[in-house]
């Protein structure tokens, strides 16, 4: 979903998953001459392009989520930015640094370990000679998905950054308090490095939750009412009256429902807003539900595949794997595909037109 955002002007030179199913996917979509299956601590840096522009990375959250067992950078799976990070200090050593790096992860990432996993991570950007910075984006603003998203934007010394796209100050739009409280974490010679990345105003979302939706998916049924009404049974009397009010909205509503145990109950809890933030159908989370409310007609189903798609930005010609689970878990592992090219063009092609005639050319 990376290279979606970034976009036709953008030519990837390397791919790297170890999850079969999603490398399937990305190679029905985006063909497989670049891409290599398997762990990044297998890569090698003669397998990697001469140079790229970018190099981004996504590395696994569950270890840094709050969801997740608080690992952190030692964890098995969030551990793998440092092979990631090998990579990187190999090609600096070699004289083919990339000039930017984009690292993306949950917002938790900025409280793992009291700051200190965030701390490692600046201070490992810093020793290989990048300046960076962070922001952390909500997906809201783009898609009807509540999702906020840490990326972490560094830029080789070797480049200048155009003034007009830092600031003196934090955004708060941008920049919440536990950035500001994980930067306390890096070493007093590294936060000379740090940016304060300018994203400009708040976008305006355009499209809706309901906009979404499709009428009949041929991936998902719709409940019985039976069902329906035992969902609804396992509400509050605060989620209960969103439901009411709903009815008497005049006109259709679409909301996301998710199953949640509030003290050793089960509990269902809806918002019309937007969809809640998509995760991965495993470690106990729930897929999402949603409900459509038409007057005093309400129906209730999963999410279908292709939905959750568009909320993650994917256009409808987008391949998705066959199975449920498989097309549910890549979007909700997945980035959103706006945010990417919102990000790209308020900060990575500003700082790529201001050095050089780029061709854009990212791993």
């Amino acid at each position: 979903m990376a290279r979606a955002g970034l976009g036709s002007e953008w030519s990837c030179l390397f791919a790297n998953d170890f999850d079969e199913k999603k490398s399937v996917s990305y190679c029905e979509n985006w063909g497989k001459d670049h891409f290599r299956p398997g762990d990044v601590s297998t890569v090698t840096t003669s397998e990697l392009p001469d140079s790229v522009d970018l190099a981004w990375a996504s590395f696994p959250c569950q270890d840094l989520s709050l969801a997740g067992a608080g690992a952190g950078l030692k964890g098995e799976r969030s551990g793998t930015f440092w092979p990631f990070w090998d990579l990187m200090r190999g090609l600096n050593k070699e004289g083919r640094a990339p000039r930017l790096i984009v690292l993306e992860n949950v917002y938790g990432a900025l409280r793992s370990h009291g700051g200190k996993d965030f701390a490692a991570i600046a201070n490992a950007l810093a020793k290989e000679n990048y300046k960076f910075g962070a922001v952390v984006i909500n997906a809201v603003h783009f898609v009807p998905q509540s999702r906020p998203r840490l990326f972490i934007v560094g830029v080789h010394n070797d480049l200048s950054i155009p003034s007009e796209i830092t600031m003196q100050k934090p955004d708060k739009n941008w920049h919440p308090d536990a950035i500001k409280q994980a930067l306390n974490g890096v070493t007093k010679k590294n936060v000379n490095k740090w940016v304060w990345w300018n994203l400009g105003g708040l976008p305006e979302r355009s499209i809706e939750f309901a906009d979404l939706i499709e009428e009949n998916p041929k991936d998902v049924k719709w409940h019985s009412r039976d069902l329906t009404k035992r969902l609804i049974s396992l509400m509050s009397e605060t989620n209960l009256k969103k439901v009411q009010a709903a009815k008497k909205a005049g006109c259709r509503m679409v909301g996301g429902v998710y199953k949640r145990t509030r003290s050793g109950e089960q509990r269902a809890e809806v918002r019309f807003d937007v969809s809640g933030c998509l995760r991965t159908p495993a470690g106990g989370s729930s897929r999402q539900t949603i409900i459509v409310v038409d007057g005093n007609k309400v129906r209730t189903r999963l999410l279908s595949p292709r939905e959750a798609a568009r909320l993650m930005g994917l256009q409808d010609s987008y391949k998705l794997p066959s199975k449920y689970n498989d097309a549910y878990h890549l979007a909700g592992d997945g980035l959103v595909v706006p945010v990417v090219r919102y990000l790209a063009e308020k900060i990575i092609e500003p700082i790529l037109k201001s050095n050089t005639k780029s061709g854009k050319k990212a791993a």
